[in-house]
């Protein structure tokens, strides 16, 4: 069984070199870690013991609930049935969100806002990194997730966007 923190760690080599895949097996669980060009690193891992042995799916995926800090002490918006049509702009990667490329900028996208595919609308910084973020589809921002500055977890929703 995997570590969560021998996962992360992992990843971090993954990404910081120009390894585009890795597969590991260790005690009947396997770790396969892929970068794309859309998303940056994929984890899949089948647990055959432990605490994950329960779970159906072929693919883990981070929690989507934020984690509250006591700096963020606003409730975090729920998602409600009526978002099952609405597409999702998820991170993807561990880091902190960012709403515009300084302090003192207007945010890049907002509710109501129109964006296209190569739009930036937001920026998440992880290992001192600015990684701007895309919508990858064309329509409408609906509802922004998360606030300025909140730490976001791989695969965390942080749009919703209606398509066009």
């Amino acid at each position: 069984m995997f570590k969560l923190s021998e996962i992360k760690e992992l990843i971090k080599l993954v990404d910081q070199t120009s390894v585009n895949e890795l597969e590991i097996e260790n005690e009947g669980s396997r770790l396969c870690i892929r970068k794309h060009k859309a998303e940056i690193v994929q984890v899949q891992s089948i647990p055959t013991a432990g605490p994950l042995a329960g779970y159906s799916s072929q693919h883990y995926e981070a929690p989507t609930t934020p984690v509250n800090t006591a700096a963020s002490a606003t409730p975090v918006p729920t998602e409600t049935p009526n978002t099952a049509n609405l597409h999702k702009i998820v991170s993807p990667m561990v880091g902190t969100f960012y709403q515009s490329s300084s302090p003192g900028s207007p945010a890049f996208v907002s509710a109501g806002s129109k964006v296209k595919e190569k739009s930036v609308v937001c920026i998440v910084e992880a290992m001192k990194l600015m990684n701007e973020i895309e919508a990858e589809i064309k329509g409408e921002i609906v509802e922004v997730l998360v606030e300025n500055g909140q730490l976001v977890e791989y695969g965390q929703p942080l749009y919703l966007v209606k398509t066009e």
